[in-house]
């Protein structure tokens, strides 16, 4: 009788620990599944702006941006590339700076940028 119940004991942890597997995927793994990174949606092309619009990044499709600072356009341009939810750039002159995309928010520089429709 004692084997019966280890053996149960037994099947009853394997089977927990393996639900996914089992059972399916939980709703936590969905969701996981169902989030895409900025990089998979292109949803970082476009015109990204500071609150009080004095900063205005230009992600351009082909990889390369053009900042416009207060009545300056174009004051810096360059390249820049992401990965998963996180951007590089590097202007024209070789400076570097990076940044992250959280909740549809860029954050940059000590900076929060919106996107901003056209």
């Amino acid at each position: 009788m004692q084997s019966y119940k280890l053996l149960f004991l037994l099947a009853f942890t394997l089977c927990t620990s393996c639900k996914g597997q089992i059972n399916g995927p939980d709703k936590q793994d969905e969701n996981m599944e169902n989030e895409k990174t900025i990089e998979e949606t292109k949803d970082y092309i476009g015109m990204w702006v500071t609150e009080d619009g004095r900063i205005r990044h230009n992600l351009l499709p082909n990889g390369r941006y053009d900042e416009a600072r207060g009545d300056t356009e174009s004051a810096y341009q360059g390249k820049y590339w992401v990965e998963g939810n996180h951007i590089e750039y590097k202007d024209d002159t070789g400076f570097t700076a990076d940044g992250d995309f959280k909740d549809g928010i860029l954050y940059h520089g000590g900076m929060v940028l919106f996107k901003r429709d056209l």
